[in-house]
Protein backbone atom coordinates (compact mmCIF):
# COMPACT_ATOMS: atom_id res chain seq x y z
CA UNK A 1 0.00 0.00 0.00
CA UNK A 2 1.31 3.38 -0.90
CA UNK A 3 1.04 6.53 0.95
CA UNK A 4 0.09 9.02 -2.17
CA UNK A 5 1.57 8.71 -5.24
CA UNK A 6 5.12 10.97 -4.25
CA UNK A 7 5.20 7.89 -1.61
CA UNK A 8 4.95 5.24 -5.10
CA UNK A 9 7.24 7.27 -6.76
CA UNK A 10 10.21 7.55 -3.93
CA UNK A 11 9.90 3.88 -3.49
CA UNK A 12 9.97 3.43 -7.35
CA UNK A 13 12.91 5.41 -7.54
CA UNK A 14 14.84 3.45 -5.20
CA UNK A 15 14.35 0.04 -6.88
CA UNK A 16 15.28 1.60 -10.29
CA UNK A 17 18.72 3.21 -8.64
CA UNK A 18 21.19 1.44 -9.94
CA UNK A 19 19.26 -0.53 -13.14
CA UNK A 20 22.12 -0.41 -15.73
CA UNK A 21 21.54 1.61 -18.33
CA UNK A 22 20.06 4.59 -16.27
CA UNK A 23 22.83 6.73 -16.05
CA UNK A 24 21.91 8.52 -19.56
CA UNK A 25 17.80 7.59 -19.25
CA UNK A 26 15.00 9.63 -20.01
CA UNK A 27 11.85 9.93 -17.09
CA UNK A 28 8.75 9.84 -18.97
CA UNK A 29 5.63 10.23 -17.60
CA UNK A 30 2.15 9.43 -18.28
CA UNK A 31 -0.60 12.00 -17.60
CA UNK A 32 -2.14 12.59 -15.06
CA UNK A 33 -1.27 10.18 -12.86
CA UNK A 34 1.83 9.17 -13.90
CA UNK A 35 3.49 12.10 -13.94
CA UNK A 36 3.72 12.83 -9.98
CA UNK A 37 4.74 9.52 -9.75
CA UNK A 38 7.60 9.71 -12.93
CA UNK A 39 9.12 13.21 -10.90
CA UNK A 40 10.13 10.85 -7.99
CA UNK A 41 12.01 9.01 -10.52
CA UNK A 42 13.55 11.27 -12.29
CA UNK A 43 14.84 13.13 -8.75
CA UNK A 44 15.63 9.79 -7.75
CA UNK A 45 17.88 9.02 -10.86
CA UNK A 46 19.08 12.35 -11.49
CA UNK A 47 17.33 12.30 -15.05
CA UNK A 48 15.49 14.95 -17.23
CA UNK A 49 11.49 14.22 -16.63
CA UNK A 50 9.41 14.68 -19.85
CA UNK A 51 5.68 13.76 -20.10
CA UNK A 52 4.58 10.96 -23.14
CA UNK A 53 1.43 12.06 -24.83
CA UNK A 54 -0.56 9.26 -26.53
CA UNK A 55 -4.00 8.78 -27.74
CA UNK A 56 -5.11 5.67 -28.50
CA UNK A 57 -6.52 4.91 -32.29
CA UNK A 58 -9.93 3.05 -31.92
CA UNK A 59 -12.29 0.94 -34.34
CA UNK A 60 -14.69 3.50 -35.29
CA UNK A 61 -17.57 1.29 -34.47
CA UNK A 62 -15.54 -0.73 -31.64
CA UNK A 63 -13.60 2.84 -29.94
CA UNK A 64 -11.99 0.90 -27.31
CA UNK A 65 -10.66 -1.32 -28.98
CA UNK A 66 -7.66 -0.28 -30.42
CA UNK A 67 -6.13 -0.37 -34.06
CA UNK A 68 -2.73 1.53 -33.80
CA UNK A 69 -1.76 4.56 -31.23
CA UNK A 70 -0.16 8.23 -32.16
CA UNK A 71 2.66 9.94 -30.17
CA UNK A 72 4.29 13.39 -30.97
CA UNK A 73 6.22 14.49 -34.08
CA UNK A 74 4.26 12.61 -36.47
CA UNK A 75 4.90 9.20 -34.57
CA UNK A 76 1.94 6.43 -35.08
CA UNK A 77 2.05 2.48 -34.56
CA UNK A 78 -0.37 0.49 -35.96
CA UNK A 79 -1.81 -2.30 -35.38
CA UNK A 80 -1.86 -4.62 -38.84
CA UNK A 81 -3.85 -7.93 -37.20
CA UNK A 82 -6.15 -5.54 -35.54
CA UNK A 83 -7.00 -3.71 -38.91
CA UNK A 84 -7.18 -6.64 -41.16
CA UNK A 85 -9.80 -8.60 -38.78
CA UNK A 86 -11.66 -5.20 -38.44
CA UNK A 87 -11.44 -4.23 -41.72
CA UNK A 88 -10.97 -0.31 -40.75
CA UNK A 89 -10.60 1.41 -44.52
CA UNK A 90 -7.51 4.49 -45.28
CA UNK A 91 -10.31 6.73 -45.09
CA UNK A 92 -11.26 5.74 -41.75
CA UNK A 93 -8.21 5.19 -40.74
CA UNK A 94 -7.09 9.00 -41.19
CA UNK A 95 -10.78 10.53 -39.77
CA UNK A 96 -9.44 8.97 -36.52
CA UNK A 97 -6.05 9.43 -36.43
CA UNK A 98 -6.94 13.47 -37.53
CA UNK A 99 -9.36 13.89 -34.54
CA UNK A 100 -7.07 12.37 -31.78
CA UNK A 101 -3.76 14.44 -32.88
CA UNK A 102 -5.76 17.77 -33.08
CA UNK A 103 -6.47 16.38 -29.02
CA UNK A 104 -2.77 15.48 -28.51
CA UNK A 105 -0.95 18.27 -29.95
CA UNK A 106 -4.04 20.52 -27.54
CA UNK A 107 -2.69 18.25 -24.14
CA UNK A 108 1.01 18.52 -25.56
CA UNK A 109 0.65 22.19 -25.27
CA UNK A 110 -1.19 22.25 -21.85
CA UNK A 111 1.37 20.16 -20.45
CA UNK A 112 4.61 21.39 -21.91
CA UNK A 113 3.87 24.94 -23.18
CA UNK A 114 6.52 26.19 -25.52
CA UNK A 115 9.09 23.29 -24.10
CA UNK A 116 11.00 21.25 -26.50
CA UNK A 117 9.97 17.63 -26.23
CA UNK A 118 13.76 15.74 -24.75
CA UNK A 119 14.91 13.63 -27.10
CA UNK A 120 15.00 10.05 -26.89
CA UNK A 121 17.13 8.49 -29.85
CA UNK A 122 19.36 6.38 -28.58
CA UNK A 123 18.64 7.07 -24.97
CA UNK A 124 17.16 4.38 -22.41
CA UNK A 125 13.27 5.46 -21.86
CA UNK A 126 12.10 4.47 -18.63
CA UNK A 127 7.91 5.17 -18.90
CA UNK A 128 6.34 5.63 -15.54
CA UNK A 129 2.71 5.27 -14.48
CA UNK A 130 0.90 5.52 -11.19
CA UNK A 131 -0.44 1.82 -11.83
CA UNK A 132 -1.76 -0.68 -14.55
CA UNK A 133 -5.22 -2.14 -14.70
CA UNK A 134 -5.53 -2.99 -18.72
CA UNK A 135 -2.07 -1.96 -20.24
CA UNK A 136 -3.78 -0.01 -23.30
CA UNK A 137 -2.27 3.08 -22.47
CA UNK A 138 1.21 1.73 -21.26
CA UNK A 139 1.19 -0.40 -24.38
CA UNK A 140 1.12 2.68 -26.88
CA UNK A 141 3.42 4.97 -24.75
CA UNK A 142 6.17 2.01 -24.93
CA UNK A 143 5.45 1.31 -28.65
CA UNK A 144 5.85 5.29 -29.08
CA UNK A 145 9.03 5.75 -27.29
CA UNK A 146 10.92 3.12 -29.68
CA UNK A 147 8.99 4.66 -32.53
CA UNK A 148 10.95 7.82 -31.24
CA UNK A 149 14.37 6.03 -31.16
CA UNK A 150 14.71 5.10 -27.40
CA UNK A 151 17.26 1.95 -27.47
CA UNK A 152 15.51 0.83 -24.50
CA UNK A 153 12.39 0.53 -23.10
CA UNK A 154 11.66 0.44 -19.56
CA UNK A 155 7.82 0.40 -17.86
CA UNK A 156 7.78 1.52 -14.30
CA UNK A 157 5.07 1.34 -12.33
CA UNK A 158 4.10 0.99 -8.47
CA UNK A 159 1.48 -1.58 -8.51
CA UNK A 160 -0.37 -3.38 -11.99
CA UNK A 161 -2.35 -6.50 -12.43
CA UNK A 162 -0.37 -9.68 -12.64
CA UNK A 163 -1.62 -10.92 -15.94
CA UNK A 164 -1.29 -7.20 -17.56
CA UNK A 165 2.15 -6.88 -16.45
CA UNK A 166 3.34 -10.08 -18.01
CA UNK A 167 1.79 -9.69 -20.90
CA UNK A 168 4.08 -6.02 -21.33
CA UNK A 169 7.13 -7.35 -21.46
CA UNK A 170 6.28 -8.27 -25.43
CA UNK A 171 6.57 -4.16 -25.34
CA UNK A 172 9.01 -3.09 -23.23
CA UNK A 173 12.59 -4.16 -22.98
CA UNK A 174 12.38 -4.23 -19.14
CA UNK A 175 8.94 -3.98 -16.77
CA UNK A 176 9.69 -2.99 -13.23
CA UNK A 177 6.33 -3.45 -10.68
CA UNK A 178 7.23 -2.67 -7.16
CA UNK A 179 3.48 -5.13 -6.46
CA UNK A 180 1.40 -7.82 -8.36
CA UNK A 181 -1.10 -8.57 -6.38
CA UNK A 182 -3.19 -11.99 -7.14
CA UNK A 183 -6.55 -9.99 -5.91
CA UNK A 184 -6.30 -6.57 -7.64
CA UNK A 185 -9.19 -4.49 -8.83
CA UNK A 186 -8.35 -1.10 -9.37
CA UNK A 187 -5.52 1.22 -8.92
CA UNK A 188 -6.62 3.57 -6.74
CA UNK A 189 -7.30 0.42 -3.89
CA UNK A 190 -3.40 0.43 -3.34
CA UNK A 191 -3.20 3.98 -2.43
CA UNK A 192 -4.65 6.03 1.21
CA UNK A 193 -4.64 9.13 -1.37
CA UNK A 194 -5.64 8.35 -4.84
CA UNK A 195 -7.04 11.75 -5.74
CA UNK A 196 -7.17 13.24 -9.02
CA UNK A 197 -4.24 14.64 -10.48
CA UNK A 198 -4.92 18.47 -12.39
CA UNK A 199 -3.66 19.56 -15.43
CA UNK A 200 -1.85 21.85 -13.57
CA UNK A 201 -0.32 19.46 -11.09
CA UNK A 202 1.24 18.11 -14.15
CA UNK A 203 2.35 21.18 -15.67
CA UNK A 204 4.56 22.38 -12.19
CA UNK A 205 6.06 18.85 -11.85
CA UNK A 206 7.30 19.38 -15.21
CA UNK A 207 7.92 23.16 -14.55
CA UNK A 208 10.16 22.29 -11.28
CA UNK A 209 11.79 19.39 -13.25
CA UNK A 210 13.11 21.88 -15.98
CA UNK A 211 14.02 24.70 -13.37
Amino acid sequence: MFVDRRDAGLRLGERLRGLPGTEDAVVLGLPRGGVPVAFQVARALGAPLDVIVVRKLGVPYQPELGFGAIGEGGVRVLNADVLRLAGVTPEEMAEVERRERVELERRARRFRGDRTPVDLAGRTVIVVDDGIATGGTARAACRVARAHGASWVVLAVPVGAPETIASLREDADEVVCLYTPDRFSAIGAWYDDFSQTRDEDVVECLRQAGS
